[in-house]
């Protein structure tokens, strides 16, 4: 009994009423802000309203739909039927490319942990590769209805992700010779600015065994070291700023490092298809982004830890029903209190202002800027991506390969190490 009534409130908390359907009272052309955020409470995590009070505007505009890439559609219907998941719900079966479960439902009593492996194999992660160049990011303290107080300025060469299986544009595919079973690579690095980062680096692989750890490294030119970081530290906030590597993209982490539950289905606001490229922040809450916000269905879906030392107790993503990215995600406390949130701002495009940019066949997830808010400390971090000091820079970089430097000696110790000397 005490369960089931635990898991009500946490329904209530992020705007679920069980048995009814929330009818949000928001139009096309309503600007929402801190003086009537209550107007717009029921379409917002609870997170997200936080922000809103603080300062950050929504626009509301009217609902636009967003079409699967035509290669990772022809994948799905072509390799699900044959998807089977374990019993423990940790590991796929007989996958090859396009999303593993199209047809589940919230009467599957795997829905949850399926939701999330359909997250994981999405496109908007990324399918073969992706390399975004020349972003920006500030941290700082955020007061009520005003600009952040900046207290370190970051400014970063690439991130880039490399994917071994599940490929559909790329040669080799659908996987690349894969001796040491690799799901990705992952690199941040190097860091050019501040001056006492530079040359600062990370880089990780994931394994398409669940049952395997990542391999997480962090160079520091300063100690002249790599450290290789546990599972739980990849929760951990560094220099100063507020995001840690398994919030990227929403939720960055291992499928299998969560148990996972279905809280319910909701209609949200959130930025899918941003105006502005680069970003827009807002002119008096700056570390707000400024663009357009519209209703979205998505799954609502908790996740709590199963890593007795990781930062976070859970965290609750609200995932688009039609693109399978998450919208933006509440974390919380290893006491059970909201803590941070990470929202993301994406557009969805064909193309990006740029110099030779690259005009792709679908609509593309590009996401001009991501904030995440610490709400216990009134602190945030902005990234710019790509950064408007980079004119003519698109950014983001889709499935180019060699093309765009993705390349499999860029994910190596002796890459990262060189790269930060």
């Amino acid at each position: 009994m005490r369960k089931g009534i635990g898991l009500a409130l946490v329904m209530l908390a992020v705007g679920i009423a069980p048995g009814r359907s929330v009818l949000a009272d928001v139009s096309p052309g309503d600007k929402i802000n801190a003086s009537n955020a209550d107007k717009a409470k029921d379409l917002l995590s609870p997170g997200l309203l936080w922000c809103v009070k603080r300062g950050f505007p929504i626009t509301v505009t009217e609902t636009k739909s967003v079409e699967w890439p035509k290669a990772y559609k022809e994948a799905t219907e072509k390799y699900a039927p044959q998807v089977k998941l374990s019993a423990d719900g940790l590991s796929l079966q007989n996958y090859v490319a396009g999303q593993p479960f199209p047809n589940i439902t919230s009467k599957d009593p795997q829905f949850a942990i399926k939701v999330m492996w359909n997250y994981d194999y999405g496109y908007v992660n990324g399918v073969d590769d992706t390399d975004l160049r020349n972003f920006d990011a500030d941290t700082g303290s955020i007061p009520q209805d005003g600009p952040m107080t900046v207290e370190r300025h970051f400014l970063l060469d690439h991130f880039r992700r490399l994917f071994w299986n599940a490929r559909l544009y790329v040669d080799p595919k659908p996987e690349k010779p894969n001796p040491s079973g690799y799901r990705a690579q992952q690199g941040l690095y190097p860091i050019l600015e501040p001056f006492d980062l530079k040359g600062v680096g990370a880089l990780g692989n994931r394994y398409i065994d669940s049952a395997k750890q990542d391999d997480s490294w962090l160079y520091l030119p300063s100690l002249r070291r790599v450290r290789r970081l546990s599972t739980a530290q990849r929760s951990d906030a560094l220099f100063g700023q507020d995001t840690d590597v398994d919030s990227y993209y929403g939720y960055a982490g291992q499928v299998s490092w969560m148990d996972w539950k279905y809280l319910g289905d909701k209609e949200v606001l959130a930025t899918v298809h941003a105006e502005h490229y680069p970003v827009k922040w807002d002119d008096k809450v700056d570390w707000a982004w400024n663009d357009n916000w519209e209703k979205r269905k998505v799954i609502v879906i908790e996740g709590t830890s199963k890593l007795p030392q990781y930062a976070y107790s859970k965290r609750v993503l609200f995932i688009d029903k039609e693109t399978w990215g998450i919208t933006y995600s509440d974390i919380y406390d290893r006491s059970g209190e909201l803590w941070k949130i990470w929202i993301n701002d994406i557009s969805f495009r064909k193309s990006v202002p740029g110099n030779n940019a690259i005009v792709y066949d679908d609509e593309m997830p590009f996401a001009p800027a991501i904030v995440m808010v610490d709400m216990q400390l009134e602190h945030a971090t902005k990234a710019s991506l790509p950064s408007p000091r980079f004119p003519g820079e698109q950014g983001w970089y889709y499935h180019q390969g060699e093309k765009a430097g993705v390349t499999d000696d860029w994910f190596t110790v002796a890459a990262l190490v060189a790269a930060g000397r």
